[in-house]
């Protein structure tokens, strides 16, 4: 048992969101009790102590829509690479860099993308696998590295005729099988969804597949009008919007998760809202890949439960909120837009779509809950109180103000050394594969 104290604790409980000077007493891995930084520590005496030093202690953030495969991008210059539309991205470099992967390769993906979500204190994701150069075992080998550096996540492989129909059939066993293992582990660490790219890389006769072969209890995790290519297939192929095909083929309802939906119109919207389906926004990803701004604004407003995420273009929660928080502003032309919508969407969506997932409570510190808790090195030199928590985050802190980050009971990081695995180890390792990829890649 330990205690995380003297800090200025945010709870995100609604009857005591706020604690000056706060204190999270920490018993396996639940939280026991929270509190007055004095109280709890006369209360646990014999309990190890983490000094928060004055910071801010909060619930660790939780990322609903990840790319791990994505990790070996980065300064990586491909051949012949110089796309004109958002396809062209797809197939010029995502698609290239995962028809490349190796086992070994995704492995050490999933070590640098997990080692910088306990960095910037992101303990829970959503992640989102492609990996058609090897397929077969791929989510274990990211599961395994997710036990090793105590991250929770929920994994599936996107399932995609792009490469050919063994290939699709393939990635629906990969799916299959980890939802059963997942479904098996008592750890509640780990859990499974039947993963799709996008509708327009999806036959119907794919889809029949996956929804054949989808164990009970879970749903899908899908793209959907992350770009306007998508919908204008659909509406040559099928005569009928994403959305529509998504109902007819039975994909829709409390357990799926729709990534983007751009290009939704609100007959649309009504149906997500109606079947209870989730969806996830990205932003920086949508701006950066030039796909345009989603109606996420009224999704929120319409009830339909919408999350925030990064797509893999960063790990960094706090940054997806500023971005989010301008990118609204500035396509709405309204200065008071997002200021509601982006938090809750953080700070209580996320935690509602980890829910229908994971059995413990999480993104709240409170008795009985997840014990995942980070410290942020802030010291604002204005007021903090429970009225302007979120304004503090926006403004005052990014993500490697972490200092410490607990997961599910277990110190991960603390004064901001990593302590679940030797990071310059694992770098090294990153290197050795990255230039492996790289030069199968550009020959």
């Amino acid at each position: 048992m330990f205690v995380v104290g003297n800090g200025r604790l945010i709870t995100r409980e609604d009857s005591r969101p706020y604690i000056p000077d706060g204190a999270v007493a920490i018993e396996g891995t639940k939280i026991r009790e929270i509190g007055d930084t004095q109280t709890i520590r006369e209360k646990y005496q014999d309990a190890g102590y983490i000094d928060a030093k004055g910071g801010v202690i909060m619930p660790a953030f939780i990322n609903t829509h990840e790319h791990i495969y994505s990790a070996m991008a980065r300064g990586l210059a491909i051949k012949g690479y110089d796309p004109k539309g958002f396809l062209d991205i797809l197939d010029g470099q995502w698609w290239t860099i995962d028809r490349h992967l190796t086992l070994e390769q995704i492995r050490c993906s999933a070590m640098d993308t997990m080692i910088s979500c306990i960095r910037n204190g992101v303990t829970t994701i959503f992640d989102h696998h492609a990996s058609f150069g090897h397929i077969k075992d791929s989510l274990f080998a990211i599961a395994d590295a997710a036990g090793e550096l105590g991250i929770r996540a929920c994994l599936c492989y996107e399932v995609s005729d792009r490469d050919g129909l063994e290939k699709a059939r393939e990635s629906v066993m990969e799916n299959a099988a980890f939802i059963r293992y997942a479904q098996k582990d008592d750890t509640d660490m780990l859990a499974g969804m039947m993963g799709m790219h996008a509708q327009f890389t999806i036959s119907d006769a794919t889809m029949e597949l996956a929804a054949a072969n989808k164990p009970e209890g879970v749903g899908y995790h899908i793209h959907v009008a992350e770009g306007i290519e998508d919908l204008h297939d659909c509406l040559k192929k099928y005569g009928k919007r994403i959305v529509d095909r998504l109902m007819d083929c039975g994909i829709l309802g409390e357990k799926t998760l729709l990534g983007h939906c751009i290009y939704i119109n609100p007959h649309e919207m009504e149906l997500i809202r109606e079947t209870d389906t989730m969806v996830v926004h990205n932003p920086e990803s949508n701006m950066g890949n030039a796909c345009g701004c989603p109606p996420t604004m009224e999704l929120v407003r319409r009830g339909i439960l919408t999350g925030l995420g990064t797509d893999g273009y960063t790990h960094d929660m706090t940054e997806s909120y500023k971005v989010a928080n301008v990118l609204h502003k500035h396509h709405l032309c309204d200065a008071n837009a997002a200021w509601d919508e982006v938090p809750k969407m953080l700070f209580e969506n996320n935690a509602a779509i980890a829910g229908r997932y994971f059995k413990s409570p999480l993104g709240v510190l409170r008795e009985g809950a997840a014990a995942d808790v980070i410290v942020v090195d802030y010291d604002p030199p204005t007021q903090l109180d429970e009225t302007n928590i979120n304004g503090h985050i926006l403004f005052g802190m990014t993500g490697r103000d972490v200092v410490t980050t607990i997961g599910n009971g277990r110190v991960l990081m603390e004064d901001r050394e990593v302590k679940v695995a030797d990071v310059q180890r694992v770098y090294a390792r990153c290197r050795e594969e990255s230039a492996r990829l790289w030069k199968s890649i550009n020959g």
